[in-house]
C-alpha cells in the first residue's frame, strides 16, 4: 500500500457536522439543518505562506493563438469535509497566482454530508461574484463520491447528482451525457474498484475530459502497484478514454492555492473566460504538472497534446516546449515517451532536455503498439516515492505530464 494521505480504501469517519463543530466552533447547530448553509464562518488562521516563483512567460514557444493559464480545479470547502469558508476560496486560490480555480464539494459520500441544495446555490453566487473575464476564471462544479467504485469531479452543470439519484457509475455517466457537463477520474486507484477498472462508456467519451496524475503532492503513476494493480494511466487509456492528463490541489483545509508542490493544471485558453476553459478541457489543450510557474507546451508532427495524429506507422517529430522562468534556465531533466504496455506504461524512449529551450526529437511509433502516447516529464536526480516496475524510468521524480495524442490512421 503506497504511503499517501489516503490509503486504500479511502474510509473518512468524519461527519459534515462534525467538521463544522470542530472547524468552527458554536455551528454545531448550522450543521444539523440539513438545508442551512453555513454563512458567516470564519477563515481558520494559517501559517507562513511560500514566495513563488514568477514562473514562465505565458506565450508558447510553438506556435500563437493561446494562452497559457494556470488552474486548479479540484478543491473542498465546509460544505462538505473541507475545512474553510467557501467564501475566502477563490480569493486565496487567486492571490496564490491562479488564473482558474474550481470549487468542487463532495455531493455526498456514505460517511461523509455533502451539498444540499442551497449550498449548490451558494457556490453558484460565489463563483459568479469571483469570475472576473480576462484576469480570473472561477467555476463551480463537484465530486460524485463513492467509497468503493471511486469520485469523478463534474464541472459546467447547471445542476448536481448525488449517490441517491445517480447510484451507479453508469447512472452518473447518462447523468453527464444528459446535461451536457465535463467530467474527470479523480486520484485514480485510490478507490478498490478503480471505476470498474475503468470500464469504457462509448457515450461519454468526449465528456470525460480528465485523469488525474498529481492530486496533492502524489504522483499517481503507480498509484496500487505495490498491491498488484496496473498503472491508472495505462488502465484508462488502454481501456479507450481520450482523457487529458490534469494536476490538481484536491484542498481541505483553508490554504487553497498553498504550499508550493502540490497539483496543478496548465491550459491553454483562446480567451480567459468561461466558455475559453471549457473549450481548451474539451480540447484536452492541457497539462499536470505539481510545480507553480511551469509552461509547457508539445507537438507531435505539428498536432498538439490532445489531439489525433493521422498516423498507422511511422516517424514522428515531436517539438517539447518546457519552461519556468529564470530559476529554472538550464535544468536539466528527461522527457519520457510513454506508450501503451499492459501494466505499466512502455518507455519508447528517453530524451535528454534543458529547462528554457524548445527540444526537438523523432520517435518511430505503430498504432499496432497502441494508440496512445504520452510525454512524462522527469527528474532523474530524484526518486518517484510510489515506484513501480524496478528500473522503471517512471520511477524517477515526475514533474509534468503532456496530454496524450492519440493515433488515429483513418481520421
Amino acid at each position: 500500500m503506497s504511503a499517501h494521505d489516503h490509503a486504500r480504501p479511502a474510509r473518512r469517519g468524519t461527519s459534515r457536522r462534525a467538521v463544522l463543530g470542530a472547524g468552527a466552533g458554536g455551528l454545531l447547530l448550522l450543521a444539523a439543518a440539513p438545508e442551512t448553509t453555513p454563512t458567516g464562518i470564519t477563515r481558520l488562521a494559517t501559517g507562513p505562506r511560500p514566495a513563488r516563483t514568477a514562473g514562465a512567460a505565458r506565450a508558447s514557444a510553438l506556435g500563437r493563438g493561446t494562452t497559457l493559464v494556470h488552474a486548479d480545479l479540484h478543491n473542498h470547502t465546509l460544505l462538505s469535509d473541507g475545512g474553510g469558508d467557501p467564501a475566502a476560496a477563490y480569493e486565496s486560490m487567486r492571490s496564490a497566482g491562479l488564473d482558474v480555480a474550481a470549487l468542487t464539494d463532495h455531493a455526498t459520500l456514505f460517511s461523509v454530508g455533502g451539498l444540499n441544495r442551497a449550498d449548490w446555490d451558494l457556490t453558484g453566487e460565489l463563483a459568479d461574484a469571483a469570475d472576473e473575464p480576462g484576469a480570473f476564471t472561477a467555476i463551480r462544479g463537484f465530486e460524485w463520491s463513492h467509497p468503493l467504485l471511486g469520485h469523478v469531479n463534474v464541472w459546467f452543470t447547471g445542476d448536481y447528482t448525488a449517490l441517491d439519484d445517480s447510484t451507479s457509475l453508469g447512472g452518473l455517466y447518462e447523468w453527464i451525457g444528459r446535461t451536457g457537463g465535463i467530467g474527470g477520474f479523480n486520484h485514480p486507484g485510490r478507490e478498490w474498484l478503480r471505476f470498474r477498472d475503468f470500464a469504457y462508456d462509448a457515450a461519454v467519451r468526449d465528456q470525460m475530459v480528465g485523469l488525474e496524475m498529481f492530486n496533492r503532492g502524489d504522483d499517481y503513476l503507480f498509484e496500487g502497484w505495490a498491491d498488484g494493480d496496473a498503472s491508472p494511466l495505462v488502465t484508462c487509456l488502454n481501456a479507450g478514454w481520450r482523457t487529458g492528463l490534469t494536476g490538481v490541489t484536491d484542498e481541505h483545509g483553508p490554504d487553497w492555492g498553498f504550499p508550493e508542490g502540490k497539483g496543478r493544471t496548465g491550459l491553454w485558453v483562446a480567451q480567459h473566460t468561461r466558455a475559453g476553459v471549457l473549450e481548451a478541457m474539451r480540447a484536452r489543450r492541457f497539462f499536470a504538472t505539481r510545480v507553480s510557474g511551469l509552461r509547457l507546451d508539445a507537438q507531435a508532427n505539428g498536432v498538439r497534446m490532445g489531439g489525433l495524429l493521422p498516423l498507422a506507422r511511422g516517424d514522428v517529430r515531436f517539438a517539447l516546449d518546457l519552461d519556468r522562468g529564470p530559476e529554472w534556465r538550464d535544468k536539466p531533466l528527461h522527457a519520457q515517451v510513454l506508450r501503451p504496455g499492459r501494466k505499466a506504461p512502455e518507455v519508447a524512449d528517453v530524451v535528454e532536455i534543458v529547462a528554457g529551450r524548445v527540444t526537438r526529437f523523432t520517435v518511430p511509433l505503430d498504432v499496432a503498439d497502441g494508440d496512445w502516447v504520452v510525454l512524462r516529464i522527469a527528474d532523474p536526480a530524484q526518486a518517484n516515492p510510489v515506484p513501480g516496475p524496478d528500473g522503471h524510468p517512471g520511477n524517477h521524480w515526475g514533474i509534468a505530464y503532456s496530454s496524450p495524442w492519440w493515433l488515429a490512421p483513418n481520421s
